[in-house]
């Protein structure tokens, strides 16, 4: 039964059945949130070992001697350094390891390039009046909230099945030197899932941008964060970069967040030579070093890069079903009546949903008014305006299956009575 080929009166009987479901669904007081990509108490139980890993008697001095209780070792010790190595796939001697946000790393890097040039010769970026940077959408609000914050104008890249529509990267960053930047979140994109072709990384790192400060933010967040058995594959940038002498092009960043304890975690990020000496005398003025302790008991506590994997394997176990609940019910309500389009990824922490055009802030709205919170309509876009008010980004991890299972059941009541209310306005 295709809503867009139903006739007035039977919209309207459809939307009258509905609207009874739902106000009884409202009538129930639930509290449920999909809101953020959190992990669930489940999954954060998986990592309560890590704080037996530092005793009375644990061994405190490094391979290069030092005591990790004190004072130093700015861009962390050797032992995570080498860790995270393994997880970004660079030389160690090009990580720093920092505290426990990989987003204040990257709030701090573009700081950074605002007020010390990050090549010499050009500009800081407060001094470039009419700053760009490029933002793939849907994406991640919180990206855009660093630069909207630094008074960056952002471009909006539509993302495509392999990456951001690199035509448009190429065209736009080879005229116009203003453009500083773009970000990227290349496996298991948030909110899409997509993770960037062999042929999206091979062009990115081929760049020739106008602004030889232009800089390739590489959050790759999800880079471990399997949920299937079919894993996607990510090209390594920085390989691909160096055969294009594009060495000091990106900088990476990823974090134990949704690995271990988000907000007791570790960050890390990797950059260039070039790079990472403008950013250690930043650091050097900022902090005198990072919680050495807590990157100890991250070390302890996997043992190894094949540690962390196999650390992964369990957190696939607890996210599996959540994501098949969510993408087996919008399967079920609404591909009989098609209205919506989302992503089925094999990893990361979301779904990306298009629902009808015109319709995702009053589907937010309704779920909010039912009980269920989601991620504001609009927030996966440049100042949370979504030119279609199309997309919304579901977040599965935090509920148990119950709870997402009716929160899902309430989503698609919404949906559905949103595309009526929008038919039938026409």
């Amino acid at each position: 039964m295709s809503y867009l080929k139903l006739t007035a009166q039977e919209l309207e009987q459809e939307y009258k059945k509905l609207k009874n479901v739902y106000d009884e669904e409202k009538s129930k007081g639930l509290n449920l949130n999909m809101a953020r990509g959190k992990p669930g108490s489940e999954q954060l139980d998986l990592s309560n070992g890590i704080l037996d890993t530092i005793t009375s008697n644990c061994h405190y001095i490094g391979s290069d001697g030092m005591d990790f209780r004190n004072y130093g070792v700015l861009q962390g010790i050797n032992e995570c350094r080498k860790l995270f190595g393994e997880i970004l796939e660079v030389d160690y001697h090009n990580v720093m390891v920092g505290g426990n946000s990989s987003l204040n790393m990257m709030f701090d890097t573009i700081s950074c390039m605002m007020t010390k040039p990050i090549v010499e010769g050009c500009k800081p970026w407060y001094e470039v009046k009419d700053r760009k940077f490029l933002c793939p959408v849907p994406g991640y609000d919180r990206h855009f909230g660093i630069t909207e914050y630094y008074g960056f104008e952002m471009l909006p890249i539509p993302m495509n099945e392999d990456g951001p529509d690199m035509d448009m990267v190429e065209e736009l960053v080879a005229n116009d030197s203003s453009i500083k930047g773009i970000w990227c979140v290349p496996k298991y994109s948030n909110p899409s899932g997509v993770t960037y072709s062999d042929e999206t990384v091979r062009r990115l790192a081929a760049l020739k941008p106008a602004a030889k400060d232009f800089r390739i933010m590489w959050d790759n967040a999800y880079c471990i964060h399997d949920i299937t058995d079919t894993p996607d594959k990510l090209l390594n940038i920085v390989d691909e970069c160096k055969k294009y002498n594009n060495e000091d092009l990106p900088i990476l960043f990823c974090s134990t967040s949704k690995i271990t304890f988000p907000g007791a975690g570790v960050a890390a990020m990797a950059a260039s030579d070039n790079n990472m000496k403008v950013f250690l005398e930043r650091y050097n003025y900022e902090v005198i070093s990072y919680d050495k302790m807590n990157m100890l008991r991250h070390v302890k506590f996997f043992c190894n890069y094949q540690g962390v994997l196999d650390h992964m394997k369990k957190h696939k176990a607890v996210l599996k079903p959540k994501f098949d609940v969510v993408l087996n019910t919008l399967e079920k309500e609404l591909v009989p009546v098609e209205i919506g389009k989302w992503t089925k990824p094999n990893g990361g922490y979301f779904v990306s949903i298009d629902v009808l055009d015109g319709t995702a802030k009053r589907v937010v709205q309704l779920c909010k008014e039912a009980g269920v919170v989601l991620t504001g309509a609009g927030a996966t876009y440049p100042y949370g305006k979504d030119p279609r008010d199309t997309n919304i980004r579901i977040a599965p991890t935090f509920p148990s299956i119950d709870e997402l299972q009716k929160a899902m059941d309430i989503f698609c009541i919404c949906v559905k009575l949103a595309a009526c209310e929008k038919l039938l306005e026409k």
